[in-house]
Formats: C-alpha cells, structure tokens, sequence
C-alpha cells in the first residue's frame, strides 16, 4: 500500500489554483460555520458546546498547514466582520476578545499543526490519527482555559469546571469520528490509485 505525503486536498484537486483555492475555502468556511451552529449552552459557564472542534480537526488536516490556516483564519475575519457564523449564530470582534477567544485561538493554530501533521502522513493510520486528533484538541482547550481563566479572572477550579469538563465526552467522540474517518478515507483512496 502507498501512502501520499500531501494532505487528502492535494490528491483530490492535485492541480490547486487560486480558483479551487478560494472554493475550498469558502466551502471550509461554510462548513465550520454549519458545526459552529450545532450548539449546546452549558450553565454557568460562557463556553458552549458546539460541532465546531470537530470541523477544525477535518479542515486543518484535510487541507494541510497553509490552506487549513488560511481557512479558518477567513472564518474568524467574516464572523469579525459581521457574518453571523459563530455558535449561536453570534459575530464580531468581542467574540475573539471575549470569554470564548482562547478556544477560537486555539483552533486557529490547531488547524496549522494539524496539517503540518498530515503531511507527515499522521492522518493515514489509525495509530497516528488518533493521537494527533488528541493533540489538536489539547491545543484548542489549552489555549481557551489560560485565556478564559484571564478573562474571567476566575480560580483555575472554576476555569476547569466550566472550560473543560463539560467538554469530555463530546471532545473524545469528536476525536474518535476524525481519528478513524480519515483513516478510512485514506485506504479507500490509496485502494483506487493503487
């Protein structure tokens, strides 16, 4: 079996242009956007749970380092602008620089590691996957809990109860459909160019 080097975007549109470029990105927009929607308020705490980790994790190792970053970071500037793609439907700048712009952050440098990690081909094994999937997501809530717990000023107990465990359940189900998905992705397309 041969495996690719270049992100799962680079064998299904191996001629990239500014054009397919820019279509990949709206498309990714509108998708994260469509996950940011799927939300779920938590009581007492200013973090929601949403469908939008998930989106990244696809997104940032799909389209690679460069495109993946480029995408999310158009998603941030259109929600910035005023487009109402945030969860809930929300928008603008008070978003980024509020409570919640840690994870927003987070997910932003996450989409640029995660596809630095699939151009070392992480995505194409399930032994690889999995963790990598782990460690995006580690990087979102890392960066949303130091940020949250500045933001609120709260103690690191609270910061925890209410930027993290509610989270679990949802973020390890998340990492377990992204972490064996593309795998799976893989194998079916290295099956048909084989």
């Amino acid at each position: 079996m041969s495996f690719s080097t270049t992100p799962l975007r680079a064998l299904v549109i191996p001629r990239s242009s500014a054009l397919s470029n820019s279509i990949l990105v709206v498309g990714g927009v509108g998708f994260l956007s469509a996950l940011a929607q799927i939300a779920i308020p938590v009581p007492g705490s200013p973090v929601p749970v949403t469908g939008q980790t998930l989106g990244v994790l696809l997104v940032g190792t799909t389209y690679g380092a460069s495109l993946g970053f480029a995408t999310f970071a158009m998603y941030l500037l259109a929600g910035i602008a005023g487009a109402p793609i945030f969860a809930g439907q929300s928008f603008g700048i008070e978003k980024v620089t509020g409570a919640t712009g840690g994870y927003l952050v987070g997910m932003l440098v996450t989409t640029y590691v995660l596809g630095l990690f699939a151009n070392k081909r992480f995505d194409q094994k399930f032994t690889t996957a999995l963790p990598s999937m782990l460690f995006g997501t580690a990087i979102v809530f890392t960066f949303g809990l130091f940020w949250l717990h500045q933001f609120t000023g709260k103690d690191w107990t609270w910061t925890i109860s209410a930027g993290l465990t509610p989270f679990i359940i949802g973020e390890a189900l998340k990492i377990l459909i992204a972490g064996t998905s593309l795998p799976i992705v893989w194998r079916l397309v290295n099956s048909k160019n084989a």
